[in-house]
């Protein structure tokens, strides 16, 4: 039978993605240890000169700490506001739910060139010089999205029981939501927050539109393209985002599967 698999053209088509899709991270994280500021084969040597010389980059260290105020600030915003939104649709029967619904899931289908000019229009109309909390602000609207389907489906595993008896033993809707709902969705929770903080700092489109002079990461990074003297330093520090953030993305998957009732009734 596994023989059957690995000779079906699904094996081959899924190993051919999963080789377009990794191979240029791996090749990255290949020239960030080349001995040369050409990014070609064959590689003249092994060094970590680009890594050393990281410290020293002033403006470079500057987006990151600007990625990490935005990612930091768009992934909390999401994750209240998207777990808000998931109990709303598990819990209570609102009207127009699937309405909102639908219009809650648009971030994710709507194209974040689109999406960028649309909310560059929508800010230049109403006022709002952009700066790093417009970049926050759409951060937020694109990962809510995110957020919902893994708080969801959270609270739809586990059992309304647990709710219902904290109820019936007292305890108020609310305090019901803290001491019961919230703490089994906690992992849940933390996976989402990890996932849009991962989502937003990577993200290009978004901040190329509405930043102004302090540039997120990606967008540094893609305007020192053009210096070939720079760029070992910009693969060096690519590499390191890149390993950081897989890091970050398996940490996050296996946060939502402890969440789910098998472990939770291991547990317990």
């Amino acid at each position: 039978m596994r023989i059957r698999l690995l000779n079906s053209p699904g094996f081959y088509y899924f190993a051919l993605m999963v080789l377009f899709l990794y191979l240029p991270i791996f090749l990255l994280v290949v020239f960030a240890f080349n001995d040369s500021v050409i990014m070609s084969f064959p590689l003249k040597g092994f060094t970590l000169k680009w890594f050393q010389a990281l410290p020293q980059a002033g403006k470079l260290l500057e987006s990151v700490r600007n990625s990490l105020v935005v990612g930091l600030f768009s992934a909390l915003g999401a994750t209240v506001m998207g777990t808000l939104a998931a109990i709303a649709i598990t819990r209570h029967r609102i009207p127009g739910r699937d309405f909102f619904l639908a219009v809650g899931m648009m971030p994710l289908v709507i194209p974040y060139v689109v999406l960028g000019v649309a909310l560059l229009i929508l800010f230049h109309n109403i006022g709002i010089p952009l700066s790093l909390w417009t970049v926050g602000a759409s951060h937020i609207l694109v990962n809510i999205p995110y957020v919902m389907l893994i708080v969801a489906a959270r609270l739809s595993e586990f059992d309304q029981n647990l709710e219902e008896a904290s109820m019936d033993l007292g305890a108020s809707y609310w305090g019901t939501l803290l001491r019961v709902t919230l703490p089994i969705s906690a992992p849940a929770l933390i996976a989402a927050f990890l996932a849009c903080f991962t989502t937003s700092f990577d993200e290009f489109t978004l901040a190329f539109f509405l930043t102004s002079t302090d540039n997120t990461l990606p967008v540094y990074l893609y305007s020192q393209l053009r210096f070939v003297g720079r760029l070992p330093v910009v693969v060096a520090l690519s590499a390191l985002i890149m390993v950081v953030s897989i890091l970050l993305l398996v940490i996050s998957e296996w946060l939502r599967r402890y969440g789910q009732p098998k472990s939770y009734k291991r547990i317990v």
